[in-house]
């Protein structure tokens, strides 16, 4: 049983996982078991440029920050569990949490954080009655979000990055995975409000 699992691999997906690994040496964190389903072959990233987004040096590919990302959190949080080469297929209720199945195999979690792009080939099953035509982008792209109030879809499922209804821009994305990161830690710290800062 996961205590918490994020779907997707891209900005808000790795960032989300980045912040809730960093939190591991505070005792509301320590024993909590975090994975992250890093399916990227869809994120957008795949094809990104960057040079408007600060702290990257201009020229950065989303490519290699996918792949940087994954060795990110290996390095400094190993003990976040990278599930690599699977993806999800459906994401259903369970009498605790939710039963989160991929093309490969099952797990369960008490929390989800959905992390994927906003585009409509999005299938995962036991989403469809959160979908709704996107908020923030052009009706002709037929992009999609899941219905949320400040990141909640329905209790213990959240989302993060476009499929929040926010819009397609790198710094957007991963911020919106780092607040769904600490209102996971919020949680996890009895409703004190929470962030994780490294200090010189």
């Amino acid at each position: 049983m996961f205590d918490v699992l994020v779907v997707g691999g891209g900005a808000a997906g790795m960032s989300c996982a980045l912040v809730l690994g960093s939190a591991k040496s505070k005792p509301f964190a320590q024993d909590k078991r975090i994975g992250i389903v890093v399916h990227q072959r869809a994120s957008h990233l795949q094809t990104a440029l960057f040079n408007n987004v600060l702290g990257l040096t201009p020229g950065t590919t989303g490519a290699s920050i996918l792949e940087d990302g994954k060795m990110q959190l290996a390095q400094l949080y190993p003990h976040v569990e990278q599930i690599e080469n699977e993806k999800v297929i459906s994401i259903i209720k369970a009498s605790e949490g939710f039963v989160v199945t991929t093309n490969k195999s099952t797990y369960h979690s008490k929390l989800v954080v959905v992390a994927v792009g906003y585009t409509n080939l999005v299938k995962i099953k036991g989403l469809q009655p959160y979908l709704e035509p996107h908020p923030r982008a052009a009706i002709e792209k037929e992009r999609i979000w899941l219905k949320n109030d400040n990141h909640v879809v329905d209790k213990n499922l959240y989302v993060a990055g476009t499929m929040a209804g926010w819009r397609s821009q790198f710094a957007i994305a991963s911020g919106s995975g780092a607040q769904v990161a600490t209102d996971i830690l919020t949680l996890w710290n009895d409703g004190k409000h929470t962030k994780i800062h490294d200090k010189i």
